[in-house]
């Protein structure tokens, strides 16, 4: 049976409980234990799927096809443990479940309520699978004191008294202010917010204490005192230079020992941090630095293209040169000439996104690459921007576009180079989708195998023929137009097992010109990044010294 550790949040939001929860995942793992990490979110939508990246950032797919929110990603970088759908839930999906089992007679004509059915349905998520694993990490977001996070924190209070003593503690993360006006540090907003949580029946084991400087022994004393918390539990999480310094941080400040005390075990395995060292060495020893141009239409928000800002970093990491990535938004191209803006980077990357807007921005971007030379990785739709691209300034298709862009009915503006995706194959059955589906949870979601060309680059640089990459998309590029591509110089290097879905097109006369149907960028680590954005960092290396 795991161990549970519940993290909670208060003062406000967005301090960083999913990099918390993830550190401490990562030291629980150097002193041998194997751990799961879990997110459950208070909010009504059944999954972040139908989100705007504006409202919510990134959405994380898992291989098994759920849309997840961002810390799933942190959960993955600094644990390489794969996150799964029964790793993260929702108010919206909860709910849900309960009112099918209402529908179906479950409940045998119950008058259904929060307390106990919502609650059971909550529990019931959290112990899936407690039996893989020695600790299971379960993020609560939100804070502490929202309206819609009662049921959950309920939830876990009912859980940790149903376990044995000693399965579960509570960690609470909270914000200790710095008044400048004073010169002070102010641990009152910590103390109402552990008051709160007292209030709805759990009692913190241990405090994580977010500012942005170092809180003094007296500050964490005076904490402890008041919170009713062992001085040695009150744990200071300054700001740091970066996120992958948590580990090595947090274990200085005696996290992963706070967490084993309260949970009685002693002597604890001592821990080896030497992947954390190695990580941290190569980012503060870069031998140089490269700037790559991310040209998106979600730039005002870097979240929205969190995994990718952090693949590029780790592309840095296996190549010890420090990445300066910068977010270009695609509509500016839309109206001015793009070489002013791309010619000082050595490298350009278009991500994925949807809906037409900034679209021919992504394009004139990918013909930029394409025509100097550039380093070019597209992403989802940065590879159908590539591949119009090329269909119109190569192939002689001069309203080359996307079906995603005719909105229309009876009325096409383009020539549907890329299409919407109606079957295709999902392990040994066919998947079918009609355009007048529901959004959410509707498109190719999750891994699927790709087949690569002999001899191709994405097959060097992956050192295999078959690849198993993440997927979030529902267009896909017309295969009819392949030939009159390839003869142009536009190669199809990665297909789907069955041959009719292109994964991958490349331009083997380009210094690096590559684009992929998949999100590579899931799958990439800090200690393993991931072999698409290390080759394409090194590339960026190659012509950032041909200046």
């Amino acid at each position: 049976m795991a161990r549970y550790v519940f993290i909670t949040g208060g003062v406000v939001s967005s301090l960083g409980k999913g990099l918390a929860s993830a550190a401490l995942g990562a030291l629980l793992q150097a002193r041998g234990y194997t751990v799961r990490l879990r997110k459950l979110d208070p909010y009504l939508n059944v999954d972040p799927g139908t989100m705007s990246p504006f409202e919510h950032g990134e959405v994380f797919v898992t291989d098994d096809g759920a849309e997840t929110d961002l810390d799933l990603g942190h959960y993955e970088r600094f644990t390489g443990v794969s996150a799964r759908r029964t790793d993260s839930v929702s108010s919206g999906r909860i709910y849900s479940n309960v009112l099918e089992k209402e529908r179906r007679g479950d409940y045998l004509g119950k008058t259904i309520q929060v307390i106990p059915h919502v609650t059971n349905e909550i529990k019931d998520f959290i112990g899936i699978g407690d039996d893989e694993v020695d600790f299971m990490l379960c993020e609560i977001g939100g804070t502490v004191g929202d309206i819609e996070g009662l049921p959950f924190f309920e939830a876990i209070r009912q859980f940790a008294q149903e376990r044995p003593r000693g399965e579960c503690i509570f960690m609470h993360l909270t914000l200790v202010p710095y008044i400048s006006a004073s010169g002070e540090l102010k641990t009152k907003p910590t103390q109402h917010s552990v008051k709160e949580l007292r209030a709805i029946g759990i009692a913190p084991d241990v405090l994580l204490l977010r500012s942005d400087r170092a809180v003094p022994e007296k500050e964490r004393e005076k904490i402890a005192l008041f919170c009713n918390v062992r001085p040695d539990a009150v744990i200071a999480a300054p700001d740091l230079k970066t996120i992958y310094e948590a580990p090595l941080a947090y274990h200085r400040e005696g996290l992963d020992r706070a967490v084993l005390d309260a949970f009685q075990i002693s002597p604890a395995p001592r821990p080896n941090l030497d992947r954390w060292t190695d990580v941290m060495d190569r980012m503060e020893n870069a031998e140089g630095e490269v700037r790559v141009a991310i040209v998106g239409k979600y730039t005002q928000l870097e979240d929205a293209y969190k995994s990718i800002a952090e693949a590029l970093t780790h592309g840095g990491m296996a190549n010890r040169t420090r990445v300066k990535a910068e977010w270009i938004d695609a509509e500016i191209f839309e109206q001015e000439d793009p070489a002013a803006y791309l010619e000082p980077y050595d490298a350009i990357l278009v991500p994925g996104g949807f809906g037409e807007r900034g679209t021919e921005g992504k394009i004139k971007a990918a013909q930029f690459a394409r025509e100097k030379g550039v380093p070019y990785l597209g992403i989802c739709l940065g590879m159908q921007m590539a591949v119009i691209e090329a269909a119109r300034d190569l192939a002689g298709v001069a309203d080359a576009g996307s079906e995603e862009f005719d909105h229309e009915a009876g009325k096409r503006r383009f020539t549907p180079v890329v299409y919407h995706l109606k079957e295709w194959v999902q392990g040994n059955r066919m998947v079918e989708r009609k355009v007048s589906d529901d959004k959410g949870g509707t498109m190719r979601l999750g891994a699927y195998t790709a087949v690569l060309a002999e001899g191709s680059r994405v097959a060097q640089i992956y050192g295999a023929t078959s690849i198993e990459e993440r997927h979030r998309h529902r267009y896909e590029v017309d295969l009819k137009y392949r030939d009159k591509l390839e003869t142009c110089g536009l190669k199809f290097s990665g297909m789907s097992p069955d041959g009719r879905l292109p994964e991958i097109v490349e331009i083997p006369e380009h210094p690096w010109f590559i684009g992929v149907q998949f999100h590579p960028e899931l799958k990439s680590k800090p200690f393993a990044p991931h072999p698409l954005f290390a080759d394409f960092v090194r590339a960026a290396v190659e012509a950032s010294r041909l200046v």
